[in-house]
């Protein structure tokens, strides 16, 4: 027995040699998934404008998502690339984003957004609306695509070169007023704008410091065209005569480009001095310059107020050119006396002076008559800010955090044009405000915390009139926890403003509350529920000038809300091959007050694995939206989306 079992040990040794050792685990080349679908709706019950202004989702073959990731085992030109796509197909948001890094060589990143921008609410703007006229004077129909590229060099050592571009793109269609003396016509106009962002620049990192220099320049233009066919008669948001005549607008083409470009630079420091002081700064300059050109040619019954002057057609031609030097600096630290106090003071200043002209020729025709006008203005305007800060941080116990702090903020900001024209041609304003705030958290436990804060000032001028003048603020958090799987929190904020000064007597104050759930016992193995609402009042009160007779009024409005928003998750146990995933909830809001509105979205989403690599799903969202005053904005449908899921 013994001969056999040495015999039989033999043969196994020899059969372990002979034996190639396991392959090493290699990771997988692509990982990720690719949704597909296809959505219907049941038709727009209501205002098909709402509906476009506020969901704008539509039906038809859809590309819903991607999110996958190419790695190259031999790490050759990438070490992996990552891709992530939203909402394709004809949708009103849609992103891509794209990822490509090499450890240690280069990090690459790009991304891509397009927004469908259609706002053409009924009731907003539209002064005709008493004669059966519905038209949104400020109304839009375009689409915006935004895009950025970044590159980073040789990330992860102590100095980073970096460059950078950013576009922002807008064109299409819409309806605005074209302001002449004594009415004002509604006509429609194309749009076309576009910004782009050139940087460069390097980043050093040391174990106490961090430097970064950048230059950078900007591009931008942005064209409008008003117009209206010849041939047909616009009688403008005012019939009233003037003098017994009764004015139109027969024929309109006005266009007007403005460009510019702008040149930057900028630098950002944080330094650890010593093991008890902190400093960080920044600073940056600019020299925007624009010009625009102006020109107009309309025809009707129109009338000139300062001459008392009816005509009947005009030519105007406007160019005009600004320079804007703009600095903007600051500069602050944190000093640590003692273990468990901080103080953190800060200084901000930004200065910005606009000095520009513009000159125009314009000719009127009345009675037959030729009658030249033109103007040359030149105009001026200085802003000033600064700020000046200290928090002090005191960690009390290992459970009690208090702050409290101090901040200054002072400026001026003045304007004039010459000539004097109107009924002000120069101004300017002082803003003076002091701020005191103070916070406290306590975390009596670890499963709760709890933090409070507060803030007021105190001012004797601002630049708006509906700027924080003497205002209060304060927020309460609670956050408890008492098992893993559940936690429960709550919010409440306070915000109270009055500005004084007579004329705007602005009397501004909200207040909101909101609590929160969320439970996922056996870590979401069955089912997870998440829950939240909010309470919420706001109360306005400032007075103007009435623009007919220049009488002074009050402006007054009111909104209190309920929003509340739920979610469940039904969960196959796992393990089971065929594991079904049940995802119902949705979301309301119902406010009463100056406009009261509801809105409700209820959803349904199921999913169905078929096999280890393609899962259907299926979900039916509804709609519903309905204003109390204008029953006619109210909209309803119901959206049903299916598709497959595709997994590597």
């Amino acid at each position: 027995m013994k001969t056999l079992a040495a015999i039989l040990a033999l043969a196994a040794a020899l059969s372990a040699q002979d034996t190639p050792p396991p392959a090493p685990a290699t990771e997988p080349v692509l990982t990720g998934w690719v949704d597909l679908g296809y959505r219907w709706d049941t038709g727009i019950g209501g205002s098909l404008d709402t509906y476009r202004s506020i969901i704008n989702l539509g039906s038809g073959p859809k590309f819903l998502g991607t999110d996958f990731t190419l790695a190259d085992p031999k790490h050759r030109w990438f070490d992996t690339i990552q891709v992530r796509a939203d909402s394709w197909g004809d949708e009103p948001s849609s992103s891509l984003h794209v990822e490509a890094k090499k450890s240690g060589v280069y990090d690459f990143n790009a991304d891509y957004r397009d927004f469908a921008y259609f706002n053409f609410l009924p009731s907003y703007a539209d002064p005709l609306f008493g004669q059966g006229i519905v038209l949104n004077e400020q109304s839009f129909d375009t689409r915006r695509k935004i895009a950025a590229l970044s590159l980073d060099i040789r990330p992860g050592h102590w100095w980073t070169p970096y460059f950078g571009w950013d576009h922002d793109s807008s064109s299409g269609t819409g309806a605005t007023v074209f302001v002449t003396d004594g009415n004002n016509y509604p006509v429609p106009n194309t749009l076309r704008d576009s910004t782009d962002l050139y940087r460069g620049g390097v980043r050093f990192e040391k174990p106490h410091f961090h430097v970064t220099l950048e230059e950078g320049g900007t591009v931008f233009k942005s064209d409008q065209s008003l117009f209206q066919n010849p041939g047909s008669t616009n009688y403008g948001n005012f019939s009233t005569p003037v003098f017994g005549q009764t004015l139109y607008l027969n024929s309109l083409l006005a266009d007007y480009g403005i460009g510019g470009s702008s040149a930057y630079s900028k630098g950002l420091l944080t330094a650890n001095a010593t093991s008890w002081l902190d400093i960080f700064g920044q600073f940056l300059y600019s020299q925007p310059n624009s010009n625009v050109h102006y020109q107009q040619t309309d025809a009707g019954n129109l009338y000139l107020q300062s001459q008392i002057l009816f005509y009947s057609s005009e030519q105007t031609l406007i160019n005009a050119a600004s320079q804007q030097p703009h600095t903007t600096g600051s500069l602050g630290a944190e000093i640590r006396p003692m273990k468990r106090l901080r103080i953190v003071q800060a200084w901000l200043t930004d200065r910005l002076h606009d000095a520009g002209s513009a000159a125009s020729a314009q000719t009127l025709i009345s009675a037959g008559t030729s009658i030249p006008l033109s103007s040359l203005i030149a105009s001026t305007l200085v802003s000033n800010y600064n700020q000046e800060s200290v928090d002090i941080l005191y960690d009390a116990s290992s459970k009690l955090t208090m702050r409290g702090g101090y901040r200054y903020v002072w400026g001026n900001a003045e304007y004039a044009f010459l000539p004097p024209a109107g009924l002000v041609s120069s101004d300017q304003e002082q803003l003076r405000q002091n701020v005191g705030l103070g916070s406290v958290t306590y975390r009596p436990a670890q499963k709760i915390s709890v933090t409070g804060e507060v803030e007021g000032a105190s001012s004797s001028g601002v630049y708006f009139r509906t700027s924080l003048y003497n205002y209060q603020k304060v927020r309460a958090q609670v956050h408890y926890q008492p098992l893993p799987s559940l936690s429960v929190s709550g919010d409440f904020t306070l915000l109270d403003n009055q500005n004084p000064l007579a004329g705007t007597n602005y009397d501004y104050s909200s207040y909101q509350e909101s609590v929160s759930l969320y439970w996922a016992p056996q870590g979401s193995k069955i089912f997870d529920i998440q829950g939240t609402y909010t309470r919420s009042d706001l109360k306005s009160n400032i007075g103007y000038l009435d623009p007919g007779d220049l009488s002074q009024q009050v402006s007054r409005y009111r909104d209190n809300a309920n929003t509340g928003s739920a979610l469940i998750d039904l969960n196959w146990p796992k393990g089971k091959r065929f594991a079904p995933k049940l995802a119902m909830g949705g979301s309301f809001f119902i406010s009463s007050g100056s406009r009261p509105t509801s809105y409700y979205q209820p959803e349904m989403k199921l999913w169905l694995p078929f096999g280890k690599h393609v899962s259907w799903f299926s979900e039916w969202r509804y709609y519903g939206y309905g204003e109390a005053f204008t029953l006619y904005e109210g909209f309803r449908t119901h959206l049903v989306t299916t598709g497959v899921r595709f997994t590597p």
